[in-house]
């Protein structure tokens, strides 16, 4: 069952991924956990990495499926696995495409977590992160037991500038511009499943169990 996340910055598809992962024993593979691991392990797919990003470029997209493959062909993706974070544009799912086909492989569902901007920018914009242990939480689905001040180890608690509505609205743009059209791209497809995500996380999990069923 090899199955990608989509949705905009902010939907919970990480959320969902990793819990796909734990009820069907399949690997998350999130892109940026990948680019970090072959970086550290230095791999000669890492180091070319590597050259893009510390020049400030994007790693093309036939270097990024390259990593992508060469993760996913280890032993524990061989019953599937939970793509999270590509592709993020219509070429990189097409070059995704082509390899896959050929292995003699291909994409099973493609679930969309559908949340509306509005929804995303309140959710986002509510988080607050604690500057000394980490923590997080949610002003509204999360808060901590005093206004401010984290749970865990009493430090000021911040809205970091990721989560700033104007730094929201800029990634939705990005989002809209880029990443939305792969929606009908799988559509067409006919791989592409949706689901609500802004019902309670345990439901939309609920729906896409559903879905795999």
């Amino acid at each position: 069952m090899k199955i990608i996340m989509l949705g905009a910055p902010g939907a919970g598809k990480g959320t969902q991924a990793k819990m796909i992962s734990e009820k069907y024993g399949l690997p998350h593979v999130s892109t940026g956990d990948i680019f970090r691991a072959n970086i550290k392990n230095g791999t000669e797919l890492g180091k070319e990495a590597k050259k893009y990003m510390d020049a400030g470029q994007l790693v093309p997209d036939e270097l990024t499926v390259k990593i992508l493959l060469d993760r996913v062909a280890q032993d524990d993706c061989k019953n599937g696995y939970v793509l999270d974070g590509f592709p993020r544009t219509i070429p990189q799912a097409e070059v995704l495409d082509k390899a896959l086909t050929e292995l003699g492989d291909k994409v099973d569902f493609a679930i969309n977590v559908d949340v509306p901007d509005e929804n995303i920018i309140n959710r986002m914009s509510g988080r607050r992160a604690c500057v000394t242990c980490g923590a997080t939480y949610h002003v509204v689905y999360a808060p901590t037991k005093v206004e401010g001040i984290c749970d865990k180890c009493g430090s000021e608690l911040i809205l970091r500038d990721d989560d700033k509505p104007e730094t929201v609205k800029a990634r939705l743009e990005v989002y809209h511009k880029q990443t939305q059209p792969l929606i009908e791209y799988y559509d067409k497809k006919g791989v592409l499943k949706e689901v609500d995500g802004t019902v309670d996380m345990n439901e939309v999990f609920n729906s896409i169990v559903s879905i795999l069923a």
